[in-house]
């Protein structure tokens, strides 16, 4: 049996040792993502605005800002971390960060105007449109609730959620879910970590025990046999 918890303990701590090397390179793995990740967003250097109170600011209002960020929590339900947004470092690197950046592209979008230029009259559902300038408000439509053939709001949808705004959204997007993941892998390299030191303590722990029992039951047995032999005449 002692043979055995031995064996065990040995087994316990090359699992634990298996465990920390794993960690060990899953951590080198999340610090480079890190550093490349970082390398990217000093290169866009995309920014928030904080006044000098530190608030972020939209446009020079805070009230801007706090409408952003209403579309951002309120209707997007997205899990806004406060430690992310550090106006003291106001590159956009974090989850939050690219999260907010988003919902100002997105919130300037869905509550913006545009200018549609029909060149001649067009009928459209039994209601004639004449030629001229019409400014259409988008009034917080998505690209899937205009009308696309409408004659005023089709061109008015290409105007407002246009190639580009499509495409930061994407960018962002890919940051966000990149520096969620790199989160992740972090919080699994600790749990590698963790346990492979409870296995470390459990393993030479166990067989710290087992030692100890063995010294034990000798010293007795030494005791033993010397309590057992015939006094001398």
């Amino acid at each position: 049996m002692t043979a055995r918890l031995r064996t065990l303990g040995m087994v316990l701590a090359l699992i634990g040792v298996g465990f920390l090397v794993g960690g060990g390179v899953a951590f080198y793995k999340i610090q480079q993502g890190y550093t490349s990740l970082q390398g990217l967003s000093e290169a866009e250097n995309v920014t928030l605005s904080y006044n000098e109170d530190g608030q972020l600011i939209d446009r020079g209002t805070t009230e801007g800002a706090e409408a952003i960020m209403s579309l951002l929590v309120d209707d997007w339900k997205y899990p806004v971390v406060e430690g992310d947004l550090d106006p003291n470092d106001p590159v956009v690197d974090t989850a939050t960060e690219y999260m907010y950046q988003m919902a100002t592209i997105g919130y300037h979008v869905l509550h913006g105007t545009q200018t549609v230029v029909l060149d001649e009259a067009v009928e459209y559902d039994g209601q004639m449109y004449e030629a001229g300038t019409y400014e259409f408000e988008v009034d917080g439509r998505y690209w899937t609730d205009f009308d696309r053939l409408h004659p005023i709001e089709g061109p008015a949808r290409d105007l407002a959620w246009s190639g580009t705004a499509h495409a930061l959204f994407a960018e962002l997007g890919v940051g966000t879910i990149t520096h969620s993941t790199l989160q992740l892998g972090l919080a699994l390299a600790a749990l590698l970590g963790g346990l492979g030191v409870t296995c470390l303590i459990a393993g030479f722990g166990l067989m710290w025990a087992v030692g100890a029992k063995d010294w034990d039951t000798g010293l007795r047995a030494s005791d033993s046999s010397q309590s057992k032999e015939p006094a001398m005449a």
